[in-house]
């Protein structure tokens, strides 16, 4: 009988403040009996983002109640990621999506090896005739002395802006993981789905949920593309070269409910899903995982060009909004304005139709309007 589970808990001091008090971060550590991959997890990196909180709250639960010898390497939470966004608030709203500091969006501002490596159609050609455990190991190791530069920019006279200082403690965290989990939620209200990227579709199977956002193009400044497109491009250079290899590195960004709200439902997915993967990339062995419904589990791929937001075409109150998750036909009535004037007019009521037939992916919290402000999102079926 294995020994149950205590986290190793470090406090990570980030930013002192004018009045001497520290922003710091709080990182929980399962290290398993037997040596295996890392996964690491996050939640909050948007300030109205919380229900992945309470996700990692009941993992870490979970793995207390586990024993050291269910866990195969190690997992590592960091609930309040971004405690800068998570304390920011205009009257009783979380906002916290964008840097008071400089307007940037938090998940915007994260360090991209693959902008800064000078060899990268180089570096395979010696490469090639390596395995791909020891080829993960000297490319890992480049990674980690293109990161060393960045350490040193924080340590000059000249010092680095806030956005660079926090990605840095941030992103020293996960460098050397297998596997990230980034855990969202709309800003607004949303279904329930993960970002994921070529390769991994597999993969995403194990999460158990229905939609995933395949990303084909990114610029890597977002902090799931940050980790893993150094990597993408380096398989994409070796297949230049002739020699197809996916590395069991794995990145996935969750969508899970709205912002400014702990959904019970979308928290239970959350967790079923990160379990059921965990089992399954071998880090965590626990009875029933992964589960027997996951082979045949069914996805729906989204590709980033089917996404279409609706604005206001006026200002006014939205009323008679179709329901968030419900399927759409062309010409459908999506949602009404109604729209007032100082023209000593009456007010006007607006129809806005769906223009294809799809699915109401995300809606707006605000159900008040100015003309060309956000309303929802529709997910379009191809044709």
């Amino acid at each position: 009988m294995g020994l149950f589970m205590l986290p190793s808990i470090s406090t990570i001091p980030l930013l002192q403040l004018a009045s001497g008090d520290r922003i710091s971060l709080q990182v929980y550590k399962f290290i398993g009996a037997k040596p295996g991959k890392k996964a690491y997890l996050q939640a909050n990196l948007h300030g109205a983002e919380i229900v992945g909180n309470a996700v990692i709250h009941q993992l870490i639960e979970f793995l207390t109640n586990a024993n050291e010898t269910d866990i195969y390497g190690e997992i590592w939470l960091v609930p309040v990621c971004n405690p800068f966004s998570t304390n920011q608030r205009t009257h009783y709203f979380s906002t916290g999506r964008f840097n008071i500091y400089d307007g940037k969006d938090w998940n915007r501002i994260f360090w991209d090896y693959e902008k800064d490596c000078e060899d990268l159609e180089e570096f395979p050609k010696y490469q090639i005739d390596l395995d791909a455990e020891t080829m993960r190991k000297n490319y890992l190791e480049k990674i980690r002395l293109g990161w060393e530069k960045q350490g040193e920019k924080i340590k000059s006279p000249q010092g680095v802006s806030l956005s660079e200082y926090y990605r840095y403690h941030l992103q020293s965290l996960c460098l050397d993981a297998d596997y990230v989990i980034d855990i969202h939620s709309s800003s607004n209200q949303s279904i329930d789905y993960i970002y994921g990227f070529r390769g991994r579709e597999e993969s995403a199977k194990a999460f158990l949920l229905d939609y995933e956002i395949l990303l084909n193009e990114y610029d890597g400044n977002a902090f799931d593309e940050a980790f893993l497109k150094p990597w993408l491009a380096l398989e994409d250079s070796l297949a230049d070269l002739g020699k197809s290899i996916t590395f069991d590195i794995e990145s996935w960004t969750f969508e899970l409910g709205s912002g400014m709200e702990m959904n019970p439902e979308s928290v239970k997915k959350g967790v079923l899903g990160i379990k059921n993967y965990l089992a399954q990339k071998g880090i965590l062995s626990i009875s029933g995982f992964p589960l027997p419904e996951t082979a045949s589990h069914q996805i729906n791929f989204i590709l980033k060009t089917q996404i279409k937001k609706y604005y206001a075409p006026a200002g006014g109150m939205v009323q008679s909004r179709v329901d968030l998750g419900k399927k759409v036909n062309a010409g459908e009535r999506i949602y009404q304005i109604i729209s007032f004037n100082k023209e000593e007019k009456l007010p006007n009521l607006i129809d806005v139709c769906a223009e294809k037939a799809g699915l109401v992916f995300d809606v707006a919290t605000n159900h008040g309007v100015n003309q060309s402000e956000y309303v929802l999102t529709l997910v379009e079926f191809e044709d």
